[in-house]
Formats: C-alpha cells, sequence, structure tokens
C-alpha cells in the first residue's frame, strides 16, 4: 500500500498494490482487512516525524509492526541548505492553519515547514509578507534525493509560485520588519482582540506563573474574556491542551478569532455557564477562573475535581475577594494581592497611579 508516486517506483511485481486514498484517515480503513498478513506500506522519510508511522503505531500492536525509516526531509532540506537541524523549527502544516507560524516568526530564525503543495508554498509567502517578514529567504525543495529534485529560491515579497505535482517542503530564514513575539509569558494586549475584558500583561505573567504548566496538562479557563490566559498557557509548550469556558456570546467570538490569530484551531470553546456546563467536560489537571467566580462554582470545583487538581482564581471585587478569603480559610492555599502602578500626569508632573489591585487564590485540591 502507498500512494501513487511510491507505487510508480516499484518494478513488476506479484505482490497486490492498493493505492492509499485520500484522505490519509481512509487509508486505514482499507489497511484492516490484511492484518495478520505481510503487508508493506510505503511512507516518505521518517515514518515518526510528522509521518505515517505514528498514526499506524496507535492502531497496531508493537508486535504487529516493524518500521524501516529512510532519512526525513527535515535532514535532507538541513544537508542541502548546510543548516544545523538542532537550531531549526521543524514544522508539519499538511493540515494545521497557516497562523500556526505566528509564534515562530522573528528575524534571524530559520524553519522548515512541510506543507500540503506548492500552492501552499504562495500562501505562506504572503502570510509572511502580510506580517511584515516579506524580506524572508524562501527555498522551495521538490523531490529531495530523487531523480526530479529540485531547489528553487526566491523572497518572499516577490515569490513566483512553482507549479509542481511533486513532493514540497519549504525552507524560511526569516527577515524584516515584522515583530517578533516575545518568549516570556504576558504578551503586551495588542496581541488580542479584546472588548477591554481581558488580563493585564503583567498579571497574565504572574497568574501562568501561578498555574504552573506541565508538560501534557489540560487547563480550564473559566470565564475566557478574550481568551488570552489560555492562548498564552498553550503557547508554553505544544503538548498542552485547553478548554475556555465564556457565557457572552461576543466574547465567543473574539475569543474564536483571536485562537485564530494564533492558529490554535484545537483550543476547545464552549459557550455556557459554568459549573452547569462542566459535568460534561474532560477534565482537567489545572483550572482558573478569571470571571463569574461564586459560592455554587467554588463548591462544585471543590467536590467535582479529583485531588492534585491546581485552581487558581483572580479577583477584583470586594465581593469576589471575600469569597477567596473564605476559600483560604475553609479549604487552604495561598492568597496574594497584586498591585499596579503607572505614571499618570498631575498637573505639570507625575504621579503614580494605581490600577484596581487583584486577589489571586492558589490551591492544589
Amino acid at each position: 500500500m502507498g500512494p501513487p508516486r511510491h507505487l510508480g517506483f516499484i518494478s513488476k511485481t506479484d505482490a497486490k498494490v492498493i493505492e492509499w486514498p485520500v484522505p490519509f484517515s481512509k487509508g486505514l480503513a482499507a489497511l484492516m482487512p490484511y492484518r495478520g498478513q505481510n503487508v508493506v506500506v510505503l511512507a516518505s522519510g521518517n515514518p515518526f516525524w510528522f509521518g505515517a508511522g505514528t498514526v499506524l503505531a496507535k492502531e497496531f500492536a508493537s508486535q504487529e509492526w516493524r518500521a524501516l525509516p529512510a532519512p526525513s526531509t527535515f535532514s535532507w532540506v538541513a544537508s542541502k541548505l548546510g543548516w544545523p537541524l538542532e537550531k531549526i523549527i521543524t514544522l508539519g502544516l499538511h493540515a494545521a492553519p497557516i497562523e500556526r507560524l505566528r509564534p515562530h516568526l522573528t528575524v534571524g530564525q530559520r524553519i522548515i515547514l512541510l506543507i500540503r503543495s506548492a500552492e501552499a508554498a504562495t500562501i505562506v509567502a504572503n502570510y509572511l509578507t502580510k506580517q511584515g517578514f516579506g524580506d524572508s529567504q524562501l527555498w522551495v525543495l521538490e523531490s529531495l534525493g530523487g531523480p526530479h529534485e529540485k531547489i528553487t529560491a526566491s523572497r518572499a515579497s516577490n515569490y513566483i509560485a512553482v507549479a509542481s505535482e511533486r513532493p514540497v517542503c519549504l525552507a524560511m530564514a526569516i527577515a524584516g520588519t515584522g515583530n517578533g513575539m516575545p518568549l516570556a509569558c504576558g504578551l503586551n494586549n495588542h496581541w488580542f482582540n479584546n472588548d477591554g475584558q481581558i488580563t493585564k500583561p503583567h498579571i497574565r505573567a504572574l497568574t501562568l506563573s501561578a498555574l504552573a504548566p506541565r508538560h501534557g496538562d489540560h487547563l480550564w479557563d473559566i470565564g475566557g474574556g478574550s481568551g488570552s490566559i489560555a492562548i498564552e498557557w498553550l503557547l508554553c509548550h505544544p503538548s498542552l491542551r485547553a478548554t475556555i469556558i465564556e457565557k457572552n456570546p461576543e466574547r465567543v467570538e473574539i475569543i474564536r478569532s483571536n485562537a485564530k490569530q494564533f492558529g490554535m484551531n484545537k483550543l476547545e470553546i464552549i459557550h455556557g455557564n459554568a459549573p452547569a456546563v462542566l459535568s460534561n467536560l474532560v477534565r482537567p489537571q489545572v483550572v482558573f477562573v478569571g470571571g463569574g467566580l461564586n459560592k455554587e462554582l467554588l463548591n462544585w470545583l471543590k467536590t467535582n475535581l479529583a485531588p492534585g487538581i491546581r485552581l487558581v482564581a483572580n479577583a477584583v471585587t470586594l465581593e469576589t475577594e471575600a469569597l477567596l478569603i473564605n476559600a483560604n480559610t475553609q479549604f487552604g492555599g495561598s492568597l496574594m494581592r497584586i498591585e499596579l502602578s503607572h505614571p499618570s500626569p498631575i498637573g505639570s508632573h507625575l504621579g503614580w497611579k494605581s490600577t484596581y489591585p487583584i486577589t489571586q487564590f492558589s490551591l492544589t485540591l
């Protein structure tokens, strides 16, 4: 079994030849009837680096399969361009949104992309130019390691589409005047669409520190507002997951637009009231309550979530602060008061003007 291009390299054979269908997921159904027989599945390069091997290994027991890897596309590209692969961002954008690139776009960064077609290279070039990185150098690499190998170089801003039926990938050396995204938590608010209901950058940084993301953790962000907490949570590491619960329909749309800007198509967004909608959700390892905290919600979390789950809640109003102080007395945990000030004019001089103080409650259930 294999795609038509791979099968085309095979000389005459008495074996049964089956084309792997598109989309890839349909091939699993075609493969299953041959379980227990000797079957060869042809795939490109390293099958466990954005490849078919990962999918197949999930469907079959370890004693049912054996992988014979070849050099990956990433290895071929690095060898052709002389790039140190350990310092390169490697991404598979076959089915992921182009916006997934945004966090990696900073001057000097080099990226190798696996893309679904030659047309996708045009989309990437246009996206880079729109983001202010039109000076980036691009290399379109086709059929690496084979008789039809071809490498085409150009700038993103004057990229000319390559018409190719062959497998292509894209290498990029980022340059231009666009804004690179900081690596630290606490992104400036201009990165997010919002209606004013957004956690301020410094508070967001302290909150992410309190949430303490660990590999594979799943976050519930209750009262998501603009979605900035959950989005920065996901930016910390690709293994992290997040679900936002937001009752305001206008803010749900704001969250969707922010998720799209960062290519976070796997962010789960739930429109509804907590705790009413929580029962059917996949349980988290961490919960953040940024809005809508009340006694009913706090009791639900304490009663229904398993021991070891981390809970962080921020309060601005006196009423919510009182609830958190009472929770701290009743359940333990820790309280922190966060007060920030910025210079503000007082006549012809400057003085410190305080923002609303934030009371932050942290608890491991």
